[in-house]
């Protein structure tokens, strides 16, 4: 088990990087910003340093991607051949579409110029003098924002031609996209922003070689590019210091269900998720018990109470759980939350999401929907709760995007680690959902005339 050095830590004495000034109305604008200090780190590096140096501030920060893959942002940065005929380009991943996510939004709407300034510190370190913000198109009021924000960086000189007179220049473009949750995957963001369809490439080629326009690119989120700011002013061993040795910094956790204060909360990472959800979130509501915990995102497997009282909240601790942080998205799944429900909902987005592009996410994302829909209908059978698994199994890593495996992953988790209630609920006849027409004529796997091996049989997802 992971030792985290912010353990017993005050929550008043707790560093504030990224919701730092966050009570000013005015910190979205750029005189609010710069009030808090913004753009004078810019300022100093761009006179002071270079851009190796800033490179290697990030490394010596353990600073890892927020987006939900954790991978360490100065070891991606450094994978760029700065000296490349071809332009380099940093997209920065806004596309926040995992279910229960909202931090990012929170970070574009309060602090864009806090993203931008480590915008223009990552270009300036990896000699990319374009950058683009691709930004969901559900985010109407964060992209209209962001875009005067990038104006006002603009009048004031910290974006275009000559930046504060360093002879650095960089555009920025805020694209939005059209709803497509397959479009937070990197490399199908890329082919979304050429304006083409969003399916996810095979790596390699990785996009630090082949990225947009068939450029070297680096694919940054959020919540990473608004802390490299704070790295640059405070050094990359400040910045080690807080949390763990291998999960460093501070985390945005954003938390929806029953406790006392959901929201967005800026943790250092490594502190007991227990003491997370008794201090800094209060515990549960009055009358509410805990079920579980889904810990970053819905493509994140859900921990029971017992896994609870032992996780952290760090990348390790997460991956002895058989889970991880993921985007940060933290669900609070209380007594009175029906798992079989909870688990139907996640399943039919994936379904819904899937690009389509392989076999078995096109098709097993179908069958895991159409079995779970089958139980809440009341016709579902023990083998139809054996058979969600081994569907499952058969579509983890055989995809070359990682959706088959966000859908098949926690499934699998909900149907082992809370078996007894869904056999409760086929046991009882219980029947939330109507049958969809000809669902009810498929023979139950096992029973007379059910399917042989090899054959197909249609699943209705609805």
């Amino acid at each position: 088990m992971s030792t985290g050095k912010s353990q017993g830590m005050p929550q008043e004495r707790r560093p504030q990087i990224l919701l730092a000034g966050l009570a000013r109305a005015d910190a979205h604008t750029l005189a609010g910003y710069q009030a808090l200090g913004g753009y004078s780190t810019l300022a100093k590096v761009l006179k002071e340093r270079s851009p190796d140096q800033v490179i290697a501030e990030v490394k010596e920060s353990g600073l890892r991607g927020r987006g939900g893959a954790g991978f360490p942002a100065g070891v991606k940065w450094g994978f760029i051949n700065k000296q490349s005929e071809k332009p380099i380009y940093l997209v920065v991943n806004a596309d926040e579409s995992e279910p229960g996510t909202f931090k990012d939004r929170l970070l574009l709407e309060r602090f864009p110029h806090r993203m931008i300034e480590g915008i223009v510190l990552a270009s300036f370190a990896l000699n990319v003098h374009h950058a683009f913000i691709y930004i969901r198109g559900e985010y109407a009021l964060p992209a209209r924002l962001v875009s005067e924000a990038i104006a006002e960086a603009r009048a004031a000189g910290f974006l275009g031609k000559n930046i504060l007179r360093s002879k650095f220049d960089l555009e920025l473009t805020l694209y939005r996209g059209a709803g497509a949750y397959i479009c937070g995957e990197e490399t199908a963001l890329l082919e979304s922003l050429e304006g083409k369809k969003g399916y996810p490439r095979l790596k390699p080629p990785f996009p630090a070689v082949v990225g947009l326009y068939g450029c070297p690119t680096v694919v940054n989120n959020v919540e990473t590019l608004a802390t490299v700011p704070w790295i640059m002013a405070h050094g990359g061993a400040a910045y080690k210091a807080i949390g763990t040795e291998k999960s460093t910094g501070t985390r945005l956790m954003c938390v929806s269900g029953r406790v006392r204060k959901p929201g967005v909360h800026e943790v250092p990472l490594g502190i007991p998720l227990r003491e997370f959800l008794d201090e800094d979130l209060g515990g549960m509501q009055d009358g509410f018990e805990l079920k579980g915990v889904v810990p970053g995102g819905a493509s994140t497997n859900i921990l029971t109470p017992e896994e609870v009282d032992k996780a952290r909240l760090d990348f390790e601790s997460m991956a002895q759980f058989g889970t991880f942080l993921g985007s940060g998205g933290m669900v609070v799944i209380d007594h009175t939350i029906s798992i079989p429900e909870a688990a139907y909902s996640i399943a039919h987005f994936f379904a819904h999401e899937s690009c389509g592009q392989c076999s078995p996410c096109r098709e097993g994302t179908g069958w895991i929907a159409g079995l779970v829909r089958r139980i809440l209908a009341g016709e579902g059978t023990i083998a139809d709760l054996d058979l969600i698994p081994v569907v499952a199994k058969q579509m983890v890593g055989n995809t070359i995007c990682p959706l088959a495996d966000a859908d098949a992953a926690p499934m699998i988790a909900y149907v082992t680690k809370y078996r007894s209630e869904w056999e409760e609920f086929i046991q009882s006849g219980k029947r939330l959902l109507e049958p969809l027409p000809g669902a009810a004529a498929r023979p139950t796997a096992g029973a007379p005339g059910a399917v042989r091996s090899g054959e197909r049989i249609p699943i209705a997802v609805g």
